[in-house]
């Protein structure tokens, strides 16, 4: 690299400036600036020393910077959490493949070990870009040697004319703090800031600055230098070669879809038969559907595992055994499709006789993308692309955030339970109330729909109070905490604030319960936890 210093100055920069927008606040519009910043930083110092990113990296830009915004737009818990994890894993993926970007073509090998490489830099490229500096340096010692007399000197004068000046300083500040009591408040205020109770603070702060910078600066020294792609785990030759038999592997694929056949015509007579057959076997609808949704899904998923696996190591020595191989595969991944559907329509069930939650909401969106990636799989093996089934989970992962993000998790089970309690069933007032701020647009808007029954409406309004029960105080109202979904939280509440002051707020030694104008009374904490 040609600037050298200019790395480790951005690394300073970008470290300092995480200590200004985070500490002491909570994550909000800081993190998705924070993001951009790094990322402006990375491609500044980059830029300047002639390394250029391949254009597929650059690709990845456009999931990143979604996931960037969406940290502050939404406030439900796993769309927050899945934005943060997409956003710094695929910051990380583009420092693995700035120069090469190949990481289309990254097998789940490639991504372990790219991101092994990654964290090795962070830790060590730093320091072997400081020695190879100095090694450098070395040739030209004797104008190091003048420069850095001249440095020194320059430095000393620097030093007297700080000592001249401070006592000129305290004598004008204490004049200029007699004279304006506003201007002696501020001063004050910065003189705390050197209060000897504050050092650890400040030592502390300062170590996870420059650890945090360092960090930066090995990433940014490891998109410079071991970014290239140049050889991909399994690309010349598969890394596990294929050790087992094709009969022995349509023996077993051919069981597994008999087993699943058979409980397919189960499903086909009973479940998919009505709520009649299943309340002849002794069982509810309702625990029926609960009964069996999680070992489906597990069923699916393994299955999963189970076709990758065998297609990563079986043997097929001509076009007939790949062809019967990959018929099995499509039979096995229909009858997972039957079973998906049927896990699909339990927790239809279930939701029917408890209504929605987050849990459940997670799990339509999961069985839908489960469903989608366990038919690409068996393309890719038709099409023998293997290789491309990371590409394809990669997908369906931010397929999955993408869809929890642009849903509105929290709206959507207000929207769900609503309608479900206008219909006659009731409406769980705590769970709503215990919701992030994505659900109070749609609490207001369902408050303000007049053809709701009257019950359902006062209970949507002891939501909302409830909400500001459980939620005041909790907000960081600083500016780096900022979020769409708070700041449009708070808009909608302005619309309704007048009419919710006839709902009475009861405090006592159980807990809070609002009081609505229809003499209904909700508690505003759960006992228990939706699931």
């Amino acid at each position: 690299m040609k600037r050298t210093n200019i790395i480790w100055i951005v690394a300073l920069v970008l470290g300092w400036l995480f200590d200004f927008l985070f500490w002491k606040h909570s994550a909000g519009i800081n993190f998705a600036i924070y993001a951009l910043l790094c990322l402006g930083g990375g491609f500044l110092v980059l830029a300047l020393n002639g390394i250029k990113p391949s254009w597929k990296s650059l690709l990845l830009l456009i999931p990143i910077l979604f996931f960037a915004t969406m940290t502050f737009v939404r406030q439900e818990p796993l769309s927050i959490f899945l934005a943060f994890g997409f956003t710094l894993g695929l910051m990380g993926l583009l420092a693995c493949t700035y120069l090469g970007g190949r990481w289309v073509w990254y097998s789940l090998s490639d991504y372990v070990v790219s991101f092994v490489k990654l964290a090795a830099s962070m830790v060590a490229r730093p320091v072997i870009f400081f020695s190879e500096n100095r090694k450098q340096a070395a040739h030209t010692a004797e104008s190091v040697s003048v420069a850095s007399r001249t440095g020194w000197k320059r430095f000393c004068a620097i030093f007297r004319g700080v000592l001249i000046a401070i006592p000129i300083i305290v004598v004008f500040a204490a004049l200029l703090s007699s004279a304006d009591l506003v201007f002696a408040q501020r001063l004050q205020s910065f003189i705390t800031l050197f209060r000897l109770e504050n050092l650890p603070q400040y030592i502390f702060r300062c170590i996870y600055i420059l650890i945090g910078a360092y960090a930066l600066a090995g990433a940014i020294l490891h998109a410079a230098r071991k970014s290239q792609d140049e050889k991909l785990v399994g690309m010349d030759k598969p890394l596990v070669p294929s050790f087992l038999g094709f009969t022995e592997a349509a023996v077993v694929l051919g069981a597994v879809v008999l087993l699943f056949a058979l409980f397919a015509v189960v499903q086909f007579q009973y479940f998919f038969g009505g709520q009649t057959n299943i309340g002849v076997q002794g069982y509810s609808y309702a625990e029926y559907a609960r009964r069996g949704f999680g070992e489906l899904v597990a069923v699916a998923f393994f299955s999963l595992l189970l076709f990758l696996g065998l297609s990563a190591v079986v043997k097929r020595q001509n076009q007939t055994q790949r062809w019967i191989f990959s018929g099995l595969g499509l039979g096995m991944v229909a009858l997972v499709g039957v079973m998906l559907a049927s896990a699909f329509q339990r927790l239809v069930l279930y939701e029917a006789a408890y209504g929605f939650s987050r849990l459940r909401t997670y799990t339509h969106v999961f069985l839908i993308w489960l469903g989608v990636l366990l038919a690409v799989v068996l393309v890719l093996d038709i099409l023998r692309r293997e290789r491309a089934f990371a590409l394809a989970a990669l997908l369906a992962s931010i397929g999955f955030g993408l869809t929890l993000t642009l849903l509105n998790v929290d709206g959507f089970i207000v929207r769900q339970n609503v309608t479900r309690s206008a219909a006659g069933s009731e409406l769980d007032v705590a769970y709503l109330a215990s919701l992030s701020p994505d659900s109070v647009p749609a609490l207001v808007e369902a408050y303000q729909d007049q053809t709701l029954p009257g019950n359902t409406r006062d209970a949507v309004g002891a939501a909302l109070v409830c909400h500001e029960q459980v939620s005041s105080g909790s907000q960081d109202k600083n500016w780096r905490s900022f979020t769409l979904s708070g700041w449009q939280a708070d808009q909608a509440l302005r619309l309704v604030r007048s009419s919710l002051d006839t709902y009475q707020v009861q405090r006592d030694d159980w807990g809070v319960k609002v009081l609505t104008p229809g003499s209904n009374s909700f508690d505003c904490y759960q006992s228990g936890t939706g699931s």
